[in-house]
């Protein structure tokens, strides 16, 4: 065996499904050498869609395969491939098979690994996300070498996106030196990108949000705010995308802002943001930005409840208008968590409950290891009288109280 649990269970799984290395690689569409690396271990890294590909052929889920086992926290896992592949600048170890120049994927496969890679940051599924990064990180390295043109900065677009989720996947794992690391390569490749404008102010948003995880408010107010006004649309620009970033640099500002100390600071600018929502007219997710109406309604309850005024959080979130397009169950999940906490606070335990039940539904894996929901069931837990039946248990051993 060779330690590696995705080669183990590749391995394992092909030989419980009575399938020769070959018989494999013909259902799954992918090279026989391809499957033999990753039974050696000497293959640590898969493209999104190979990854998909075996599992299907095995008859598992992506996370079976990786061996990703359900309840593990983030900080858990191995982050080493990450950290190699952030900090490569051409060879990442395990991935010598990708070598050569004529290989290198095209930029429509790639834009497709990239989607796939932000829909599993977005889901939670880290360990998918950590498994695939190096493998799609080296087909954007290879394809800015290699193309020319058009094609060569829509690679280095595709670069910088992958370098953000490298980014906001180090910042979930605690990893701040390798979040900033990630995000200034994200900045300097989205320079040579087919929009380096709005890629630039993208890649400034994750690096705001890295210097409010290290404690400097005022330089990352600083750099959000000034991405923001020169990104800012006119009055009546209706581009959401622009729209999109432009607003969400003022919200990692209000809350540099918040949490400095400056609430009325916060609210100019979470006002301003809401402005943009409005014009944008609907909410949308996408690598680039998550925004809309109700989108910065969210984030103007969450500045409410974090400066101590719950009831007038939990007044404001009934009139919060409903989504008029995507907004992300995590994004939901966190207002209803932030709900949950404001609850608590005004001793209203039953719909407290209610709200902590909701995030666990939206997005159990995401919400089960957010530090509010922990801290809002522990104050549920010890002020609770004997018994609170099977909901109240339930949640308790979700949100990690009890075993």
């Amino acid at each position: 065996m060779t330690g590696n649990p995705f080669a183990e269970n590749v391995a394992r799984i092909r030989k419980a499904r009575d399938l020769s290395q070959e018989q494999l690689a013909e259902a799954a569409s992918v090279g026989v050498d391809t499957v033999a690396r990753i039974e050696q271990g000497t293959r640590t890294s898969s493209r999104p869609a190979t990854l998909r590909r075996l599992a299907a052929a095995l008859g598992v889920t992506v996370g079976t395969l990786l061996g990703q086992a359900t309840g593990k926290r983030p900080s858990d896992l191995d982050a080493t491939p990450l950290r190699h592949a952030i900090a490569a600048c051409e060879h990442i170890p395990g991935l010598d098979d990708f070598a050569e120049p004529q290989q290198a994927t095209g930029l429509n496969a790639l834009a497709g690994s990239v989607h796939r890679m932000w829909r599993a940051y977005v889901d939670g599924r880290h360990a998918e996300l950590l498994h695939a990064l190096p493998a799609v990180l080296t087909d954007a390295r290879r394809l800015t070498q290699v193309a020319t043109g058009d094609e060569k900065a829509g690679a280095f677009r595709m670069l910088s996106t992958t370098y953000r989720l490298g980014a906001g996947m180090a910042g979930r794992l605690g990893l701040e030196d390798l979040a900033w690391s990630s995000a200034e390569r994200a900045l300097k490749t989205a320079r040579e990108s087919d929009a380096p404008e709005v890629e630039a102010a993208i890649s400034l948003r994750y690096l705001a949000w890295t210097l409010i995880r290290q404690g400097r408010f005022d330089e990352a107010e600083r750099v959000a705010v000034g991405a923001a006004e020169r990104l800012q649309p006119a009055m009546f620009d209706r581009d959401s995308l622009r729209g999109g970033v432009f607003g969400n640099l003022l919200f990692n500002a209000a809350t540099a802002a918040l949490l400095a100390g400056r609430a009325d600071r916060a609210d100019d600018l979470l006002a301003e943001a809401h402005a943009a929502a409005v014009r944008t007219r609907r909410d949308w997710a996408s690598e680039a930005a998550i925004f809309g109406p109700r989108v910065a309604t969210l984030q103007r309850i969450d500045r409410i409840a974090r400066t101590g005024d719950p009831a007038e959080a939990l007044h404001l979130a009934k009139t919060a208008p409903p989504a008029s397009g995507e907004v992300p169950a995590f994004w939901e999940a966190g207002h209803q968590l932030r709900l949950a906490a404001a609850a608590a606070e005004l001793h209203r335990d039953r719909q407290a409950l209610d709200f902590l039940a909701e995030a666990r539904a939206l997005a159990p894996d995401w919400a089960r290891f957010q530090p509010l929901g922990e801290a809002t069931m522990r104050h549920l837990v010890d002020r609770a009288p004997r018994r609170r039946g099977a909901q109240f248990s339930l949640l308790a051993a979700h949100y990690g109280i009890v075993s």
